[in-house]
């Protein structure tokens, strides 16, 4: 708790020593820190990234395993991280089981813990409990569809509906948070497509049209540029779903790097002071001194992808291409635009905090101004400040698009290439994997093309059958 003052406004001159001695020893430490130079989590994702773009997946791991002994608040991103490099080494069972703890462990965050809100107050916003942001919670029931589904695909299906409920959820808190007086912050969330273009591709393969139906509306509405809408309509409401004697590829592409967050310096607008001032009169029970100095946040960061989609090939033969079903970098930035004088607001009141907290020591103390004990705090203070980092942790390994392509083939055995493509035509280094297409049934093709090359290998579902045929 922030110390409170008396009616006097002074704390008393025994707690303001006890209080001045402990300062002491956290800006020796901080002023250490700040010499030495803070690494942040941005910092130690890029080894990971770089090691996971190029191929290296045991290296990208390794760098994990090392950053999960010695970062413990950083557990879960790693974990995430984590779990998409199992997904692209071919072990699906073990991406759902890392996503399904993540995700429990962020639910459970979502109430945090006001000792730790307070004490982000005292240092910075690494000090609260990760809780994920609204994109990645969402993400996280996306993930665990695609990766059930190139296990047993039993629970792909309740995955994708929580993917509409957990965004239904978020939507509505947003609602609630801002109502009238930030509508652009409304605006900026919409509905994610995947969870029912999941569930309407499962429908058809059990031929519960209607419910297809309703599902593929839903995708048509929710992300109306989505090319394949139309038409994924028009085939549940008057054609059938796979002509005899064939069945379904579903390609999923994980294409691009997607977005992560970077430290950067922001001048508080006057909508973050207005927030600022709401924190501190709820914590520390005074008015916010207006502050104009720039202060540390995190900002998402976009990337250009290399590849616009993905080529599809059947037995030599291009039969089309990937469209995209969730733009994920989009939506980080959409999404943190809608909440930046909020992020803003926060570092201000810790700012201001922090300044009270030394003003009132200094108070209490009968510190003279301009004396070398009145310059010592001036640079505790400085050195507390300084020792502040933003907070960095994000999922870094995911993608900026995610992408999907359905076509119908004959049964038996074929061989199906990936290639990255753009407008201008196919480039890069092709991928290839054989996939078994049973007659009335689906089948599905996963691949994870972050820049020009496909990292690790294409999964393909069903596998058991797969290597029966073989």
């Amino acid at each position: 708790m922030i110390p409170q003052t008396s009616s006097s406004g002074r704390l008393s001159v025994g707690l303001a020593g006890r209080f001045a001695r402990a300062f002491q020893s956290w800006a020796i430490f901080s002023l250490l820190m700040v010499l030495a130079g803070c690494s942040t989590h941005f910092n130690r994702l890029e080894p990971i990234r770089t090691a996971f773009f190029d191929g290296n997946l045991a290296t990208a791991d390794e760098h994990i395993e090392k950053e999960l002994k010695k970062h413990k608040g950083e557990k879960d991103v790693l974990l995430l991280d984590k779990a998409i490099i199992e997904l692209a080494s071919g072990r699906p069972k073990e991406a759902e089981r890392l996503l399904r703890e993540v995700r429990d462990k962020f639910d459970e965050q979502e109430g945090i813990d006001a000792t730790k809100e307070v004490a982000s107050m005292l240092t910075d916003d690494k000090a609260r409990p990760y809780a994920g942001e609204d994109y990645e919670k969402v993400l996280i029931r996306a993930m665990l569809s695609i990766s059930n589904l190139m296990s047993e695909g039993g629970d792909a299906g309740a995955y994708a509906l929580q993917v509409v409920d957990k965004q239904q959820q978020i939507m509505q808190a947003v609602e609630e948070k801002y109502k009238e007086e930030n509508q652009n912050a409304v605006n900026s969330y919409k509905q994610v497509a995947l969870g029912p273009y999941i569930r309407g591709m499962l429908a058809e393969e059990s031929m519960a049209l209607d419910d297809a139906v309703r599902a593929r509306v839903q995708v048509a509405k929710w992300e109306p540029h989505f090319r394949d809408g139309k038409a994924d309509i028009e085939r549940c409401e008057h054609e059938v779903p796979m002509h005899p004697g064939n069945g379904a590829l579903y390609v999923f592409a994980l294409v691009g790097r997607g977005p992560i967050k970077q430290e950067t310096a922001e001048i508080p607008t006057q909508a973050a002071l207005l927030v600022a001032d709401r924190i501190f009169d709820a914590v520390g029970k005074r008015n916010v001194t207006p502050t104009l100095a720039p202060v540390k946040i995190p900002q998402v960061v976009n990337f250009v992808p290399v590849a616009d989609f993905v080529s599809v090939h059947v037995d030599g033969k291009v039969v089309g291409q990937t469209a995209t079903i969730v733009d994920i970098g989009d939506m980080a930035v959409k999404q943190q635009e809608a909440h930046y004088p909020a992020i803003i607001g926060r570092a201000v009141a810790r700012r201001v905090i922090k300044k009270g907290i030394l003003y009132i020591a200094e108070d209490a103390a009968n510190v003279e101004k301009g004396s070398l004990l009145s310059l010592g705090v001036m640079a505790a203070g400085v050195a507390w400040e300084a020792s502040e980092s933003a907070d960095t942790r994000c999922w870094g390994l995911l993608p900026d698009t995610i992408q999907v392509f359905r076509v119908e083939l004959p049964a038996g055995e074929h061989t199906i290439t990936l290639r990255p493509s753009q407008r201008q035509g196919d480039f890069g280094t092709p991928a290839s994997t054989k996939v078994t297409i049973r007659a009335g049934r689906h089948s599905y093709l996963l691949g994870n093309l972050p820049t020009s090359q496909f990292v690790g290998q294409l999964l393909t579902s069903p596998r058991e059958i797969d290597e029966e045929t073989r």
